[in-house]
Parts: structure tokens; sequence; C-alpha cells
């Protein structure tokens, strides 16, 4: 097996620190805007759908960018230091409409540095091994999250209640974060041809100008795209269906409300989120090199077909140690489909829009965020927990079965894809 490469592993170790920190404060806020600043649910689905479809929309923007600038690596870095400044600020918060504004601003960072980011991982990459790589590197932000939770639980022993504190440490593993990426290659190389097999066998070395395209003509000026570089039908269709997911795919925050609310504390929320991320780590890898053997769709449409199971679980479930099992099952959801779904997209698309392919992929996610997490925030406080989890699970289900009847080609025959099949 091919192993994963440097510049793979420092955007992992990156992506660790990032989301330790992000982890530290996630997992506790739903408790915080609750108990602390008085907030209700439609105003924690408000909060996290405006972050999410700010983080979401954005990335379109700085995937159009990265596909017409020669340097990725700064944009990444522009991202990342931005959220891990915002992030503190929580804790100098005292109604929710500022916690919503910096959260906005923490996601604004994660939109400027997710689509070149992915575009740099897809270049250290070869067609045959982008499942592994995304499933790695989501594997790296699983661990952070583990890590985070962790570092919380050990904050709030201390210092009981005192999420302020807990807020204004997510600076270091930040800060961290940043240091790191000055160390990733920019992965510029000239090489073959498109539609040439990579001679690389290392998962990550930079492939030599694998699928790349003159940025600018010989004027100085954007060069055209030829026809046979405009988005597939197929991938459109993916991301119609994608939409449709995402509808009832709302934040986790309220997996973790039902939970509190259930268990009648939050002392033990941080850690039942790092057993999230124990599973979600174990399997990303995986999950995503599963899907380099037998095809991304049936990957997809399995791991969307377990979250759809969980959600039914969430709205039937009453007693803790059930939702408990159900939460750790969800993990797998995001094995099976998170490296799966990136790799799917970079498989559809020519070479030289993969930066905007994966804005629009995640634009997509975002939109859905926004008004999944809203319209949840909605039935969760009207009708009860019941009634939104089983939407939730009734759109994922319907995703399924769609995805299922769209065609999409098996990895190892998605070299570079460069005309609408």
């Amino acid at each position: 097996m091919s192993r994963i490469s440097r510049p793979v592993w420092l955007l992992g170790w990156s992506s660790l620190f990032t989301d330790a920190a992000t982890e530290m404060i996630y997992p506790v806020l739903p408790v915080y805007l609750s108990r602390v600043l008085g907030a209700s649910a439609f105003s924690l689905g408000l909060i996290e759908g405006v972050a999410e479809a700010v983080n979401s929309l954005l990335k379109v923007a700085s995937g159009w960018a990265s596909d017409r600038w020669t340097r990725r690596k700064p944009i990444v870095i522009a991202g990342y230091a931005l959220s891990s400044a915002a992030r503190p600020l929580i804790a100098f918060t005292t109604t929710w409409p500022q916690v919503l504004l910096i959260r906005a601003l923490d996601r604004t960072g994660k939109g400027i540095r997710g689509a070149p980011r992915d575009v740099m991982l897809a270049r250290f990459a070869t067609s045959a091994t982008r499942g592994r790589v995304f499933g790695f590197h989501r594997a790296m932000d699983h661990t952070g999250a583990i890590l985070g939770p962790l570092i919380a639980t050990a904050i709030l022993f201390f210092a009981p209640g005192n999420y302020r504190l807990l807020f204004m440490l997510t600076l270091i593993p930040g800060a961290i974060a940043v240091a790191l990426l000055f160390l990733v290659p920019e992965p510029d190389a000239p090489g073959p041809p498109r539609g040439t097999q990579p001679t690389n066998t290392d998962v990550g070395r930079v492939p030599q100008n694998v699928g790349r395209v003159p940025l600018r003509a010989e004027t100085g000026g954007p060069a055209k795209l030829q026809p046979a570089e405009r988005f597939p039908r197929r991938l459109l269709a993916f991301l119609a269906v994608l939409l449709v997911f995402s509808l009832g795919n709302s934040a986790d925050a309220f997996l973790l409300l039902r939970l509190s609310d259930v268990l009648g504390s939050a002392t033990y929320i941080p850690l039942l989120w790092a057993g999230l991320h124990v599973v979600k780590a174990s399997l990303s890898t995986w999950g995503g090199a599963l899907s380099d053997r037998l095809g991304r769709k049936q990957v997809i449409v399995f791991g969307w077909a377990i979250y759809a199971v969980v959600y039914m679980g969430f709205a039937m479930a009453r007693d803790a140690w059930t939702l408990i099992a159900w939460f750790l099952v969800y993990g797998s959801y995001f094995a099976f489909t998170e490296g799966a779904e990136k790799a799917l997209v970079a498989d559809l698309t020519p070479a030289g829009r993969q930066g905007m392919a994966f804005g629009l992929y995640n634009a997509t996610l975002g939109v859905g965020a926004l008004a999944a997490s809203v319209a949840f925030g909605f039935l969760y406080e009207r009708f009860g927990a019941a009634t939104a989890f089983g939407t939730g699970s009734a759109l994922a289900a319907c995703a399924a079965l769609l995805l299922a009847c769209i065609e999409t080609p098996r990895s190892r025959d998605a070299m570079i894809v460069g005309s609408d099949a």
C-alpha cells in the first residue's frame, strides 16, 4: 500500500490542531448558548445554519480564485489564520447574536481555505488514491476532534463552568495549525499531458502537472475554458442530489442538545463528542480507500442510509443509553461519505476546474445546512424532537435512492474527466 506523503501529513496535522481548537468549543456551545446566554433552539439552529452557509458559499469564491492563481497556499494560510483569531472572541460574548457574528467569522476562514486546500490534496494524489488521501485527511480532522473535547473536559473539570477560559485557550492549537502550513510545498510542478498515468507510487507526492491547464494566455489574460473543461452533467446531477440530502442534514449541535436533554446534564457531552470522533478517525481512511475499490457511489449511498437510520433512531429512542449507541453509530456515516464525496467531485471534474467544483460542492452543503438547521430548530421547538429527526431521516433516505439512480464512473476509470459522459 502506498504511503502517505509529507505534504499530506502536514496538511493533516494542521487540520488536526484546527479541529482540536474548534471541538474544544463546539460540544459545549449549545449549553453555553441555552444556559448562559438564554438562547432558544431556534437561535441555535440559526447560528449554526448561518455559520455553515457562510463557510460553504465562500468556498465558491475561494475555489474560483484557486483555479486562476498559481499559488494556493497563501489563501489556505489566510483562512486558517482568520479562524484561529476569531474563535477565542466567543469568550467576550454576552448575547447570542454576538456568537452568531463570531461563528460566521470563524466559518469565513474555513470557507476561504477549504476549496484551495482540497485542490492541493487532489494534486498530491492520483485518481487511484484520491479516496484514501481525502479519507486520511478527514481522519486527521477527526483525531483533532477527539483531542478537543478531552481538553475541554479537563479544563472544565478544574474550572467548572468557566466556558470563557476554555474559549480563550483555543488560541494555542490554532496558532500551531497556522505555523505548520508554512512547511507545505506548493503543488505546481510541470509534467505529463492529460490522460497519462502518473508514475509516482507515493500517495501525496506531487504528480507532475497532472490535470494542469494554462492559467493565463500568452497575452496575460485568463485562459478560456475549452468545452471539455466545463462541468459535466453527472457532476451537476450529483450536486442536485446532494442538496436533497443536505436539506435533512441539520447541525450536529441538535444531536448534542437532544443528548443533554435526556442526560439532564452537559458534564459528559464533550466525552461523547470525543467518542464520536474516535469512530470517525478510526474508519475514515478505510472508508475513503473502500471507495477507491468499490466505487464512490456505492459507498456514499451506504453512508447516507446509515444517516437515515440513525436519525430515525433519534426520533424514536427515549432512554439515554439507546441514544448514546445511535450517536456512536452516527460516526460511521462520516467515514463512508466525507472522503468518498470529495473524491467523486474530483473524479467528475476537469482538473482545471476542480477548485470551482469543490466550491460548488461546499456551497451546496452550506445552503442545505442553513435551510436544514433553521427548519430543524423550528420543528424541534414547535413539534418536538421526534418530528425534527424523522424529517431528516426521510430526506436522507430519499437522497440515497436518487443517488443510486445516477450513473457515475468507477474510481479506476476516472483518471481525469475531460468530457461530459
